[in-house]
Order: C-alpha cells, then structure tokens, then sequence
C-alpha cells in the first residue's frame, strides 16, 4: 500500500517546536544547536542544511532592542542603582538570547526547505 504524501508543514510551527521542515514530526536538533544527521520520521538529510550566524543575529539585534527599551523606561521612570540595572538586566538578555535561539535557528531551517534553497530542491 502507498504511503500517504505529507501534508505540507507550517514553517512557523516547525521552527517553534524545533522539528523537521518536511514531516513536523522528527526532531531537528541533537544537542541545544547540533542538528541531527536525517530526520528519524521521514529521513530527510538535515545535517548539511545549517542556517549559519543568521538566526543568532536576528536573535542579538531584537532582543537587544527589546532589553534597551525596557532598561530606558525603567531607568526614567524609578531611576533604580546602577546595580540594580545588572541584576535585572543581565539574566534576561542572556535568558531571551538563549531562549529563542533554537526556535530562530529552527525557523530558519524550515524557511530554507520552503523556499528550496540550498539541495532541499533535490530531496522533496
């Protein structure tokens, strides 16, 4: 028997949930940003597909944006310690950064297969 053909797969959904662009159901990473060699679902060749430094600088560059104009209304509106700043400042730049690094890397995987860049062409 034939086996059914994919429906195709939010690119969103499959990089916030860090899964194959092709099935939506294999994962795509076997460590924080290490991607796996084929998807176990489907057997689509990830490994050579990487996103590059893209994502970390959409990552740095927005969540940059966010944190200065958080840290500029709170520094104008209670004027706290400089210390305070550090404290509150620090932990979240590293937590955002980090967070939403492995769904922006994700993202971007699965708007390469969606746009058949790179061999993605040759597989689908």
């Amino acid at each position: 028997m034939a086996e059914a053909p994919l429906q195709p797969v939010s690119s969103f959904r499959a990089g916030l949930l860090c899964r194959c662009p092709k099935c939506g159901k294999g994962r795509l990473y076997s460590g924080y940003l290490k991607t796996v060699e084929k998807c176990a679902h489907c057997g689509l060749e990830l490994r050579k597909h990487d996103a590059g430094d893209g994502p970390a600088v959409f990552v740095v560059l927005i969540v940059g944006a966010v944190i200065v104009g958080l840290a500029l209304w709170v520094e104008i509106s209670y004027q706290p310690p400089y210390w305070v700043h550090g404290v509150i400042w620090a932990p979240a730049i590293l937590g955002g950064c980090l967070g939403a690094l492995r769904p922006a890397k994700a993202w971007m995987v699965a708007q390469q297969f969606k746009h058949k860049v790179l061999d993605f062409d040759q597989e689908s």
